[in-house]
């Protein structure tokens, strides 16, 4: 029928495979944080999803790309949340927030989400692709500063310097939670290691 809108039906369409690709990655994660990288299948992937395996090459390419979205979604979390902070906010605190939504989300998921970032850490693939997705969350991190702070990218340092430094808090709480088996808390953990930088954050970025 002329003028109808085909919308609604995109819309459902996009939902739907959103809907698999969440499955996929939630069926992807428990197995690969159970029973390690190299010892899951795309099969056994898919059969937890409920889904064929010529569905989950139609959503990722290899047991390798579920986790680097994982990654993905969680550095776009942090520039989302880092955008939504105050504007007056100081930045050590502006980037504490932004980071502690991920780290809150670990610890809120604390047992799978503990086994997966030990199997990324421990993994040489992942960790390469890790750091890989952490440069660019420093770029995406840094544009973002940039914009809040009326700063020159192209020219200014404190940027690209500032979202590195909170970055590297990031991995440094990860680390030592993983290396900790769970014993430590990561919240505890991002609260002090961004006490220690909050200094040369806030007084560069007065300079």
């Amino acid at each position: 029928m002329v003028g109808v809108s085909t919308r609604p039906e995109v819309s459902l369409a996009q939902r739907k495979r959103e809907l698999v690709s969440n499955e996929l990655t939630e069926a992807a994660l428990q197995l690969l944080a159970l029973k390690g990288f190299d010892g899951v299948t795309i099969d056994e992937i898919a059969a937890a999803a409920g889904v064929s395996k010529r569905t989950f090459f139609r959503y990722f390419a290899s047991k390798e790309d579920v986790v680097v979205q994982f990654l993905a979604e969680m550095g776009a979390g942090i520039r989302t949340e880092l955008a939504g902070r105050p504007a007056g906010e100081p930045p050590s605190v502006a980037l504490r927030h932004s980071v502690s939504v991920s780290v809150a989300a670990c610890a809120g998921h604390s047992d799978r989400a503990l086994r997966v970032v030990q199997l990324i850490l421990g993994t040489p693939a992942l960790h390469a692709r890790f750091l890989e997705r952490q440069a660019h969350w420093r770029d995406e991190l840094a544009t973002e500063l940039a914009h809040r702070l009326g700063l020159d990218r192209a020219t200014d340092l404190y940027p690209q310097l500032a979202a590195g430094m909170a970055l590297t808090a990031f991995d440094t709480v990860l680390q030592r939670w993983s290396g900790s088996d769970g014993a430590e808390d990561p919240a505890a953990l991002s609260d002090r290691a961004f006490a220690i930088i909050a200094p040369a954050l806030d007084r560069a970025a007065q300079a």
